[in-house]
């Protein structure tokens, strides 16, 4: 669980590149479409970097996954070769995709190379050491910069990290970690945590942990009908888990967790953009009918807990609003969050999904690149590519 001292991480900042090879471990899984990046987010998160090393003298070689490739079996649908394209443009060079890579790669100062998927490698996601050591002695530093794999002891973010001769985290992966790290081990109080999602059962160490730490927990999507269930609210034919019934009931024993006064419901699971919601009391929901958002009772009676927040770290939509007419509640509850005086973290990527969609992006404080490394923080369990830059800080007896 995150401390109130936080260990301190080698960083890219504080090393010397010229005439360098920076190996540079990114997160490049980018949507595709038609050949082509569909959504630049990763790459533009990541071109600082990039050109933070090329001006202090180094060549850079990029290291990324995308997708789920089988290992050793290439698929051109999962290459890499789009991602080397729109990089070329933003950077206005050449960015050349090396697939035969363990020939040999020179990349001289002030130019940009790519290994292919790193995941068509055999050994990356059983983080084999042989594969490691072979991407480490491509360079002279190991940059660590891709915080949402961080979670995962692959390769190229824990083998790699230990054999290189050198290794220190980028500036993506140290941000995010001091964003966190200030959200929950230093908060400024009071702090309020909103938890959106379909169950319990995926994000029981996430809720344990905030119960601990937050002074307040907002619970929306199924989580939230599930706590609703275990306050004796009925909640008809909605996603809930009553197998996690005492699990909520603790929780809510250790924090305040208001709950839902009034409901959007609709009946089945929608599959239809039309489909009509109903506003309805939460102690009315008919049996043949789905709790599928907040309603607007229910969010004015929170937005006060938002506005008066010190610390607020939201990872999960309170509703199902990838549908409109079931998307106010997470709309509104987020724009109070983007117009609260509070620091504000924001991750999981159905969070960013919503913040994207309700253009809330410039009142959030930091936006969180990780998905499951997001919630593993937050659960308090340590991230195996942060533990390997660590072990290379603690001294050897």
């Amino acid at each position: 669980m995150p401390n109130s001292t936080r260990p301190v991480l080698p960083l890219l900042a504080d090393r010397s590149l010229e005439g360098k090879t920076v190996l540079l471990r990114e997160d490049l899984n980018v949507p595709l479409q038609d050949g082509r990046v569909a959504n630049a987010a990763r790459l533009d998160a990541a071109l600082p970097t990039v050109r933070y090393c090329l001006d202090h003298g180094a060549g850079v070689l990029l290291i990324s996954h995308l997708g789920r490739p089988v290992p050793g079996r290439p698929d051109a649908a999962l290459s890499l070769a789009p991602v080397a394209m729109a990089l070329a443009a933003a950077l206005g060079r050449p960015v050349p995709l090396m697939k035969n890579w363990r020939r040999g790669v020179r990349v001289p100062p002030g130019a940009v190379a790519l290994l292919e998927n790193i995941r068509l490698e055999p050994g990356e996601e059983a983080n084999d050491a042989a594969l490691g050591r072979a991407l480490a002695d491509l360079g002279d530093l190991y940059v660590l910069d891709a915080f949402a794999t961080a979670h995962r002891a692959h390769a190229s973010t824990s083998a790699a990290v230990r054999a290189a001769r050198d290794a220190c985290a980028g500036p993506l992966l140290a941000a995010e970690l001091e964003a966190l790290h200030r959200a929950l081990a230093r908060p400024a109080r009071p702090l309020v945590a909103i938890v959106g999602g379909a169950k319990v059962s995926t994000k029981m160490e996430v809720l344990e942990s905030l119960a601990a730490k937050a002074d307040s927990l907002i619970v929306g999507g199924g989580i939230g009908n599930t706590f609703l269930m275990a306050a004796g609210k009925p909640v008809g034919a909605s996603l809930a888990e009553p197998d996690q019934l005492e699990a909520a009931r603790r929780i809510m024993a250790k924090v305040e967790a208001p709950l839902a006064v009034d409901v959007m419901t609709g009946r089945g699971l929608p599959g239809d953009p039309a489909a009509p919601a109903r506003l309805r009391p939460v102690e009315e929901v008919p049996a043949d009918e789905c709790i599928l958002d907040l309603g607007p009772e229910t969010v004015r009676r929170l937005r006060p807990m938002l506005a008066n927040a010190g610390t607020i770290l939201w990872n999960g939509p309170v509703g199902v609003c990838e549908l409109d007419q079931f998307g106010e509640g997470t709309r509104l509850l987020g724009a109070a969050v983007a117009s609260a005086a509070a620091y504000s973290v924001a991750g999981g990527g159905d969070t960013l999904a919503a913040v994207d969609k309700y253009r809330l992006r410039e009142g959030i404080s930091y936006l969180s690149t990780g998905g499951g490394a997001f919630t593993e923080f937050v659960a308090g369990r340590a991230l195996p590519a942060v533990a390997a830059l660590l072990a290379r800080t603690e001294p050897t007896p």
